[in-house]
């Protein structure tokens, strides 16, 4: 694999912050959220978006899809959704005959860079299965042909208001997600005062169309982050922390992890899986290379360990109806309780 040049890695983390800004200029209040969707999309992760209703979650996909270039499709998931729904719709030609067409997950072929699925959990669990095959696939096979999505990015919600007609994503689904992001309403009064008078929040597609169109270019993040893997190194110290961190999320009682409302040994059935490890390890490499570095440092993991972690943890049944206050105590705590180790090489860049 070639490595990138120092002039390359500096460009594209240029154009990266760039993105960052100019949604940043149109969806306020959520720099953090922006900075770590930004991560998933150099780490090339799928990831599940966690808010309410009327947050800004469309509108700030479509501003995020419309930096990154390529096509933005988007399904609403409801109770009668099929599978098929993904991969075709029929309607009524002109000549009053049935007729086919493609449907969201097909239409733009190998130019679909960004693909949200509206309450995912409104869909039953068929339609989730073969969600979850293209999203590690990115190929399907239909109209005896094959089609491709090889720059396809899913982002989900979920309808955390509704209980009826829902199916909740099982453990093993949500392990698929890099991250889980939480999209929340803003808590400087300010901010809020601006969302609610200011007229140009009341019209989202002006506000889209102020983000730069194709300020990265989609068909060529593939490449660019596998080499972006390849550059960020990392020290021994630094992968026996990481490990450290990894066996808490199984064990936290063996290492000292307290919660202040509940028994931690009794809450966690099951910890980070390998493939969850893995994505925490990409999504810090990324973090580095945004903040200058070339090589990881504890913050690189703190910085994405919550959103990579928490939705993978599979918490006894007793308490999953609390699971995302729990998720968060826990993750904090571990954070807290493992000892950061002291590293010698530098932080320049």
């Amino acid at each position: 694999m070639s490595h990138p040049s120092d002039i390359q890695l500096a460009d594209w983390r240029s154009h990266a912050l760039n993105l960052e800004n100019q949604v940043n200029q149109v969806i306020v209040g959520q720099s953090k959220a922006i900075r770590l969707m930004n991560i998933a999309i150099f780490a090339r992760g799928h990831v599940l978006l966690d808010g309410g209703v009327g947050v800004g979650k469309t509108t700030l996909l479509q501003s995020i899809a419309r930096g990154i270039g390529g096509a933005y499709e988007r399904i609403e998931g409801t109770v009668d959704l099929m599978p098929n729904d993904l991969i075709y719709h029929t309607f009524l030609g002109p000549d009053g005959r049935p007729q086919i067409d493609e449907g969201p997950l097909l239409r733009a072929g190998e130019q679909l860079s960004v693909f949200f699925f509206n309450e995912i959990n409104r869909a039953r669990p068929q339609v989730h299965a073969l969600m979850l095959r293209v999203m590690a696939e990115r190929h399907l096979s239909a109209f005896k042909k094959e089609y491709r999505m090889p720059h396809m990015i899913v982002f989900a919600d979920r309808n955390q208001v509704e209980k009826n007609e829902t199916f909740e994503i099982p453990s093993a689904a949500r392990d698929r997600f890099m991250m889980e992001i939480p999209i929340e309403i803003p808590s400087d009064r300010e901010l809020k005062k601006s969302l609610v008078f200011n007229t140009k929040f009341q019209h989202a597609e002006k506000l889209t169309q102020q983000v730069e169109s194709g300020i990265l270019q989609f068909d060529q993040l593939n490449a660019f982050s596998d080499q972006l893997q390849d550059h960020i190194k990392s020290s021994d110290v630094l992968e026996e922390y990481t490990m450290d961190l990894w066996d808490a999320t199984q064990h936290p009682e063996k290492f000292g992890v307290t919660m202040d409302s509940v028994d931690v040994g009794r809450v966690i059935q099951t910890g980070a899986s390998p493939r969850g490890m893995g994505m925490l390890m990409k999504a810090a490499r990324v973090n580095a290379w945004l903040n200058g570095r070339d090589s990881l440092y504890p913050e690189d993991i703190h910085a994405v360990f919550h959103e990579v972690i928490s939705h993978r943890l599979v918490f006894n049944a007793a308490y999953e109806n609390r699971r995302t206050a729990l998720a968060r105590e826990l993750t904090t705590n571990i954070i807290r309780t493992i000892a950061v180790p002291s590293l010698t090489f530098s932080k320049a860049a």
